[in-house]
């Protein structure tokens, strides 16, 4: 069997192979979903950098998210259509090393920050009259810096720690792109103990947030069904909504991706379950975060007024 020294390169799973007008209907569909992710993510990140009046706290994050989301979809989408345009599976060894770490950055630098987003509206909802004290620049850049920098340190780890492992499973990945679960299961038999303390820190790191995220929306709840004016309370469950929404889609999927019991995993299945936390994610957030936000929908429009008037 071979070792993880004399393996030089990985097999990506192909999607539809053996059928090349299935094949091609992947790459159509993954184009459309990748040019419909930048376009989305593109336009709230000049947006939100063009108009003053969007440089709050909260339209902050949702830069950041923004970015997050771009980086994370085109981590892993480009390579699979590639691959399907081309008819090929292969990905070199350090290729499938920076795409398992920069997957793993960016999604859990967007599980910290949203788990921020949800401290930023509990402020903004149970004690706005300190938010801009709660909430000032310098607070923002640290907590926005400190999200990017826990994703940073915990996809090192885990990466590091991963392709440091012997491999004796071959070397096929039973999914479009490098991910660490992926893996750890081509490692030995005994050796993905050494990653067993790396998951326990992670798990209950990612629970202590789920768990902040839940007690902070118990709060707004509380906070909003308080409100006498039933305009008020329109209005702050219409700046919720939108990150309570992308903060169920990360976590359901994210969850069930990893949770899902073998017995009913199947290559189809899991194809799907990929495709719905890694790829529809980063191209419905900016959908769900501008659908009913009156402010960026104006100032989109203002954006792209101007644009076509200097034309």
């Amino acid at each position: 069997m071979p070792n993880s020294s004399s393996i030089t390169h990985f097999l990506l799973l192909l999607p539809f192979s053996g059928t090349r007008q299935l094949q091609l209907l992947h790459f159509c569909l993954f184009l459309a979903i990748y040019l419909a992710a930048l376009l989305g993510n593109g336009l709230i990140i000049t947006t939100i950098a063009w108009d003053h009046h969007l440089h709050t706290p909260m339209y902050f994050f949702l830069l950041n998210l923004a970015l997050l989301d771009l980086g994370a979809i085109s981590t892993t989408v480009p390579k699979s259509m590639t691959n399907s345009l081309w008819d090929t599976r292969d990905i070199s060894y350090s290729g499938c090393a920076a795409q398992a770490y920069f997957f793993l950055l960016l999604i859990s630098a967007e599980y910290f920050l949203l788990t921020t987003m949800s401290y930023d509206r509990f402020i903004a909802i149970c004690r706005p009259l300190h938010y801009e004290t709660l909430l000032g620049s310098r607070v923002c850049l640290h907590m926005a810096a400190a999200a990017w920098g826990c994703g940073f340190f915990h996809a090192l780890l885990h990466t590091a720690n991963t392709f440091s492992l012997p491999l004796c499973q071959g070397n096929a990945v039973d999914l479009f792109f490098c991910e660490i679960p992926q893996i750890l299961k081509l490692s030995c038999s005994t050796s993905y103990l050494r990653e067993l303390w790396l998951l326990v820190a992670s798990v209950c790191l990612s629970f202590g947030c789920f768990a902040f995220i839940v007690v902070s929306y118990v709060q707004i709840f509380r906070a909003v069904l308080r409100m006498p004016s039933q305009q008020g309370r329109h209005k702050a469950f219409a700046t919720c909504l939108p990150h309570l929404a992308v903060v169920s889609l990360f976590i359901t999927t994210a969850s069930f991706a990893y949770l899902k019991p073998s017995s009913i995993s199947s290559p189809s299945l899991d194809l799907v379950v990929s495709v719905l936390y890694s790829v529809v994610p980063p191209a419905v957030n900016p959908l769900i975060y501008s659908l009913r936000n009156q402010e960026l929908k104006a100032a989109l429009s203002q954006l792209i007024t101007g644009w076509f008037q200097k034309q």
